[in-house]
């Protein structure tokens, strides 16, 4: 029983959408209505706004150590242990992918997964961001420097801890994570990718 709570109040947190939200407050388009249309920080750094863009990474990338760091800290008190670590980590990542308080239409949950790995282990996130900065620092892709994230993530998990049930949650995220990046492949592979920075005309003109 304590499990589905963790797993329901998790999802719950995940389907924030900040980059609606901080959009909203700010008085900016709705990143659903341009460029990409995916509700991210880098569809809304298209829209100019800098700030909105800090802060809806921010604010997603915190839902997800929020839900995690929760369920590790208070968690024992109820007798949960890593499996509602577990769960909590890819139901704040689907809350992400398919927001019930937004129609189910959510981002690709790069920064959302960011914050689960930070809370799951400080060192495994630092080695997987630095895995995006390197790759989006070189290309300007911020697709293809989540991807490399994606590949990277379950094998410095394995390499550094060795197999544990956490392990499974961190992998599905990665799968997932490909999925929702499905279109972004095409476009990669098709050199019409819009790269970090892009403003609303070049990246809609790329859609």
């Amino acid at each position: 029983m304590y499990n589905l709570f963790v797993a329901v109040a998790a999802y719950l947190i995940g389907s924030i959408s900040f980059a609606v939200v901080v959009s909203a407050v700010m008085g900016l388009d709705d990143p659903r209505s341009y460029g990409s249309g995916n509700p991210g920080a880098t569809n809304v750094l298209r829209s100019g706004n800098k700030k909105a863009a800090i802060l809806t990474l921010i604010g997603d990338a915190f839902k997800g150590w929020l839900a995690v760091w929760l369920t590790a800290r208070f968690g024992p008190r109820f007798g949960l242990g890593e499996t509602a670590v577990a769960l909590s980590a890819i139901a704040v990542f689907l809350g992400h992918l398919y927001p019930v308080f937004f129609r189910f239409q959510g981002g690709k949950g790069v920064a959302t997964a960011a914050g689960v790995l930070l809370a799951v282990n400080p060192v495994l996130g630092g080695a997987t961001l630095l895995t995006w900065l390197i790759v989006a620092f070189f290309t300007r892709y911020s697709s293809l420097a989540a991807l490399a994230a994606a590949v990277f993530a379950p094998l410095f998990d394995v390499f550094l801890f060795g197999t544990h049930v956490t392990a499974l949650a961190i992998l599905a995220m990665s799968v997932l994570l490909f999925w929702r990046h499905r279109a972004n492949i095409s476009k990669l592979m098709n050199g019409t990718e819009s790269r970090i920075g892009d403003k609303k005309k070049a990246a809609a003109a790329s859609k």
